[in-house]
């Protein structure tokens, strides 16, 4: 969860919930209840906390299990969804092609 990766960031760096509290420009409480999931950062914060510990918002949130990322800073924003929608047509193809398996 969240907290856990917030908690498990900052313990790495040595840190304090006070001295991260004071890093990221919030109370000592509010680190205290993101840590124990009473509250969710903002948006903001969250991309905050995410440059704070170099670290992307994917890894915070904990989306990044098995998942590979492809370099699409070069392409327009049409030339990825094309790309995605590529990705998903194979995916969709390997499940098709799974299911046939099992039921030979």
């Amino acid at each position: 969860m969240l907290g856990e990766q917030i908690r498990d960031l900052r313990m790495a760096k040595n840190l304090s919930q006070v001295q991260l509290a004071e890093r990221l420009g919030v109370t000592k409480q509010t680190v205290s209840n993101w840590e124990n999931n009473n509250i969710l950062p903002s948006v903001d914060m969250l991309k905050h906390i995410a440059n704070y510990f170099h670290c992307n918002t994917d890894y915070l949130l904990e989306m990044n299990e098995g998942k590979v990322y492809i370099e699409t800073t070069y392409l327009t924003l049409e030339q990825t969804m094309h790309l995605q929608q590529l990705v998903d047509d194979l995916i969709t193809l390997n499940k098709q092609l799974t299911t046939s398996q099992e039921t030979k």
